[in-house]
């Protein structure tokens, strides 16, 4: 067995909420590196399905679905245990990730979420408007909780592959696209408004978010069944959210469904229809051009806004920044199956283990465009196969999102008097430094492509011809 790097070490007692795909795998990543008491960790999920699991390796176990009503009876006493500083990790479903952090400040624990996550119920809300939920509102939600109650213990927010890790390629991207164009920064930026002036100085127009999951089934999906490779309530939930993304200023016109919000800082819109009804035109290495859905994620409004110079409508500069996903074969004729049935979801439903897949990858990057040298991919391709490797209870996909994890709790550790942070503020090279040895090969590499490229071959369309990075031409319609 190698020798594994231990990147922290924390005394107090761990919880751990969810023990579906991301928690199974994040364990092994947290006892590897993570030095820790295992008699004070504590997992917590509404269902044993896994508990063998833990029963081996002598960690409790509660079977308890955590509730507006429980929540604070049941993870309290567990945090505050013989009067050490706590910390949650957060990889659940159906809970308030709000409600958690407003917790864990209160009694001083460390926490970690991969999603700002609302109680069930949230995303298919008649009551609501679309607006009202939307991923906008529930980051606006969270950044209500840090103006309110600024400072104090650190709660990573949102720190799984994406949104998380993508946030630490962009700014990894920047720089490379810096040095490649004869606009090298002789040190890294150390404040958000440094970041935006060196995306503008680039001439950055925008953002993909640029995935393909290429892993492939040994057995064909069957009919009436959701498939995918990581959590299929997580997918079906936002993919049900209305599309959004961040608003670009170079952007001349807003789409014909397109809405703006009333409250925040405005640096995101909304379609009138669902992120898994919407597609976009993008790249990646492996699969060149292809359609994507544009599913609503947080990274697609943090990144936009944190990249911001000015504020609201009227910024001086801001890129767009969205999700083009284009997900494993099953998990596309799930969502088809599905939108056929009017977005009623399917009663079964299956996530991949490692053991179900043949071979594939998920390439999962950024997508930077609009620059000197049109467009530049800088991400990771990661194999089932490397995965099966190095890790254990995952697939490839879900190995991007328990190393960011890892990354995140080493980080809170580290900096434990951080306050509520997203990805895009924490320190992306230690982050990227610990998650490393997780993603296989990470590269970058520049594209010629545009969403221009083949056009009006067919039939005619209405093009901005001036501007191949407008969202005008990235959306299929």
């Amino acid at each position: 067995m190698p020798e594994w790097t231990q990147h922290a070490r924390f005394d107090g007692p761990i919880v751990m909420i969810g023990f579906g795909s991301i928690g199974r795998g994040t364990l092994p990543l947290i006892e590897r590196h993570i030095g820790h008491d295992k008699a004070k960790f504590t997992v917590i999920a509404p269902d044993d399905a896994d508990r063998a699991l833990l029963d081996e390796r002598g960690i409790r176990f509660m079977q308890v679905a955590l509730t507006r009503e429980n929540y604070i009876d049941v993870l309290k006493p567990l945090l505050t245990a013989g009067g050490e500083q706590g910390l949650v990790i957060n990889l659940s479903v159906d809970t308030s990730s709000v409600a958690f952090i407003r917790l864990c400040k209160e009694i001083g624990a460390l926490y970690i979420d991969t999603v700002v996550e609302p109680w069930p119920g949230f995303y298919t809300d008649v009551r609501l408007t679309v607006s009202q939920r939307s991923n906008y509102a529930l980051r606006e939600s969270l950044l209500d909780l840090r103006r309110a109650s600024p400072g104090g213990p650190t709660a990573v927010a949102t720190c799984g592959a994406n949104p998380g890790m993508v946030s630490w390629f962009v700014k990894q991207a920047l720089i490379d696209i810096a040095r490649d164009t004869g606009q090298p920064v002789a040190a890294d930026p150390q404040s958000r408004e440094d970041w935006a002036r060196l995306a503008q100085s680039l001439g950055v127009k925008g953002i993909h978010i640029a995935e393909r999951d290429t892993q492939r089934a040994k057995t064909p999906k069957p009919k009436g069944v959701f498939v995918n490779t990581w959590s299929v309530e997580g997918f079906v939930s936002e993919g049900l959210q209305p599309a959004e993304l961040g608003w670009g200023s170079h952007e001349k016109t807003l789409p014909a469904n397109g809405r703006r919000h009333d409250f925040g800082p405005d640096c995101a819109i909304y379609l009138m229809q669902p992120g898994a009804g919407t597609r976009v035109r993008s790249w990646t290495p492996t699969a060149g051009p292809q359609h994507g859905f544009l599913v609503t994620h947080n990274e697609s409004i943090s990144i936009a806004d944190y990249y911001t110079v000015g504020e609201g409508a009227k910024a001086a500069y801001r890129p767009t920044c969205h999700y083009a996903y284009h997900p494993a074969d099953d998990a596309v004729l799930s969502l088809h199956e599905m939108a056929g049935n009017a977005w009623q979801r399917q009663d079964s439903a299956h996530i991949l283990s490692e053991a179900d897949i043949l071979d594939g990858i998920d390439e999962l990057g950024v997508l930077v465009y609009g620059h000197a040298k049109n467009a530049y991919w800088y991400g990771s391709q990661l194999s089932v196969e490397e995965t099966r490797r190095i890790a254990p209870y995952q697939n490839a996909t879900g190995l991007q999102v328990t190393s960011a994890v890892l990354a995140g709790v080493v980080w809170a550790i580290e900096n434990p008097t951080a306050g509520i942070v997203e990805a895009d503020e924490m320190d992306f090279r230690r982050c990227l430094e610990v998650q490393m040895p997780y993603l296989g090969p990470v590269i970058g590499t520049y594209t010629d492509w545009t969403p221009l490229d083949h056009r009006e071959v067919l039939f005619p369309e209405d093009l901005d011809r001036d501007d191949p990075w407008q969202f005008q031409n990235v959306l299929v319609v």
